[in-house]
């Protein structure tokens, strides 16, 4: 990797499973189909994956559902808002700079220092909003 940091063959796996995945996935799920391919993979050898795969801005933790998703530009440590369908479950990633910058002058207002931003918002998709008639 050009950021001089290694990708070992769990975490490459952790990766793989992560991009075949649509939406969040939870870590318990992951290490099931990682089983598949290590068979001797336990919840440490995932979520020292995931922590690294996050650590490197491959992938967002999802707080309220306590799943994972696949970053959509692999930007390290990137303010984040995550539009979550409540009832297919979808994930989608946007970057609203505007939103990051009122937070961040908010927070320095008082003396608090950001160091990673993550803005989940729940609701409906386009495909699961019921089409009017």
């Amino acid at each position: 990797m050009h950021r001089g940091v290694r990708l070992t063959p769990a975490r490459k796996e952790v990766f793989a499973l992560l991009s075949k995945h649509e939406g969040a996935i939870g870590a318990y799920d992951l290490l099931e189909q990682l089983k598949q391919v290590v068979p001797n993979a336990k919840p440490p050898t995932i979520y020292r994956a995931l922590d690294f795969l996050q650590a490197q801005g491959f992938v967002h933790k999802i707080s309220s559902s306590n799943s994972y998703v696949l970053c959509s530009h692999f930007e390290k440590q990137h303010p984040v808002q995550m539009l979550i369908c409540r009832q297919c479950g979808s994930v989608q990633e946007i970057h609203s700079e505007g939103v990051h910058e009122q937070f961040l002058n908010q927070a320095n207002a008082q003396g608090f220092q950001v160091e990673q931003q993550t803005v989940e918002a729940l609701g409906t998709c386009s495909q699961c909003v019921p089409k009017s008639s």
